[in-house]
């Protein structure tokens, strides 16, 4: 192991204001593992099973410990495809035996680098794909080791931790990320259509181009140069840029290289993605490939570019309580009916995905198989809050949820600062919004959900953001008995 420096459903509590007084000073610790996978691991993709074929930059589980004096929390970040549940409560309780966290004090995310490994048992689907990814024990034996890992990289992290200044920053970074839902001509809405297609009219959604980076220091004054112990970034935007079958980070691992160029080697760069589930990097008006390692490079250039100039106004975030608390949210099911069924399991052994048609049939027909194997039962996600005293807060989606529903809870957030992290302590895959239920096309037919259930998350988001912002109850004083 190599190192570097719906119903809502009560889950996880932490007393909201866990000391009496806020902490005197920050102390944090960083740190990150390489979690690269066996060579020939099959790297991610539901629909296809093709090894690895070596290694063009390390993945990383990568470790932010924040402690307030009393209340400690981990951020962890994961160049991988997602998380699952059983992963994440693995790690988690590996994490609270080796450093005493409390496991309801642990955020746990993934990038969703497509150039990483598939994950063993990520849905009912691995009744039919068993011998592509869920049964081969690469991937089983892979996917057994993380929790060790990622507990690996938050005991040192934890180990790390001296006095700090925290601070954060936003920015904006127009131009990089884009919808990836269109109107069409025709009428419909299109996904991913092509470059230079002149059937598109224009797009059927946003983005979110805000950039936010926390900043993790040795205290000094202001004027000082001194190598950052920690980056935190969060902006909104699909890694599937590298390609090949090299396994890489992304650009989220070149990203960390150009904050590395700037903060020092020593600066532990943390990625977390936003609500992105319909938003990635082609630019459909520009005719030139956007598959290469080159191109994330392009990409973490810029961005890292806005992550600079945001740092021009950084503001302290004074020493406050950390708190954290979670829900498990139960979200209904899409209808299927025996017919849906019958042909799912059909199409699941015989569709190819060489064509749009067959690669359309294979995500219908998995996602049938997985709430059939439900039996009806409810999915039930976590939706996740840890926040810095008033100023700042972090949500956890479990899922590639899209973007209009990550700017509805920054929107209807009391926090200054609400960073987004989707793909986090488990996934369901997409999470589309109502409306996009009804225009149709990829993530709509993929999703495990029923329409309605991202803005349940909505919901349960911003019911724990107020929670969590809202002041301590002071007791009033009992009555004087005294004349």
């Amino acid at each position: 192991m190599r190192r570097s420096a719906g119903w809502v459903l009560p889950l996880l509590l932490t007393p909201l204001f866990a000391g009496a007084a806020a902490a005197a000073e920050w102390r944090a610790g960083a740190a990150q593992v390489v979690i690269n996978p066996p060579s020939g691991a099959p790297l991610a993709g539901y629909y296809h099973a093709r090894g690895a074929e070596g290694v063009l930059d390390d993945l990383h589980s990568k470790a932010l410990v924040l402690d307030d004096g009393a209340t400690r929390v981990a951020l962890v970040t994961l160049d991988l495809i997602s998380t699952t549940r059983a992963l994440t409560e693995a790690a988690r309780r590996e994490v609270a035996r080796v450093t005493g966290i409390p496991e309801s004090h642990v955020l746990i995310t993934a990038t969703h680098a497509h150039t990483g490994p598939e994950l063993s048992h990520r849905g009912a689907r691995d009744a039919f794909n068993e011998a592509l990814v869920g049964g081969n024990p690469l991937a089983a034996d892979y996917t057994a080791s993380l929790p060790e890992r990622i507990a690996e990289s938050v005991r040192l992290a934890d180990a790390a931790r001296n006095p700090a200044q925290v601070s954060v920053a936003t920015g904006h970074c127009e131009g990089l990320a884009y919808n990836r839902r269109f109107f069409m001509r025709d009428g419909s809405v299109g996904w991913n259509p092509g470059k230079l297609n002149p059937d598109i009219v224009l797009p059927a959604g946003v983005t979110d181009p805000e950039v936010v980076v926390l900043l993790v220091e040795p205290p000094h004054a202001p004027s000082a140069l001194v190598p950052a112990h920690a980056a935190f970034i969060n902006f909104a935007m699909h890694p599937d840029t590298t390609g090949g079958a090299r396994i890489s980070a992304d650009f989220p691992g070149a990203l960390a290289r150009r904050i590395a160029d700037y903060h020092g080697d020593g600066c532990v760069t943390l990625f977390a993605n936003g609500t992105c589930g319909n938003i990635n990097h082609l630019d459909v008006s520009w005719a030139r490939s956007q598959s290469s390692p080159q191109e994330a490079r392009r990409i973490a250039t810029i961005l890292a570019a806005a992550v600079f100039q945001a740092e021009k106004s950084l503001r302290p975030v004074p020493p406050a309580p950390l708190r954290a608390r979670s829900e498990m949210v139960r979200l209904p099911l899409p209808p299927v009916t025996e017919a849906e069924i019958t042909q799912a399991g059909l199409d699941a052994r015989t569709a190819k995905d060489s064509t749009r048609e067959g690669f359309m049939k294979l995500v219908h027909a998995f996602k049938v198989l997985d709430v059939a194997a439900r039996e009806g039962r409810p999915l039930e996600v976590e939706v996740q809050v840890i926040a810095l005293g008033d100023d700042l807060a972090w949500v956890s989606l479990p899922g590639e949820v899209f973007v209009e529903l990550g700017l509805a809870i920054k929107q209807r957030s009391p926090f200054r600062t609400t960073l987004m992290a989707e793909l986090a302590n488990g996934s369901i895959g997409y999470i589309p919004d109502r409306r996009a239920f009804a225009e149709g096309n990829y993530e709509a037919v993929s999703a495990r959900c029923a329409p309605g259930g991202g803005e349940l998350l909505v919901d349960a988001a911003v019911k724990l953001l107020r929670e969590l912002h809202a002041p301590p109850i002071t007791p009033a004083p009992s009555p004087s008995l005294e004349r």
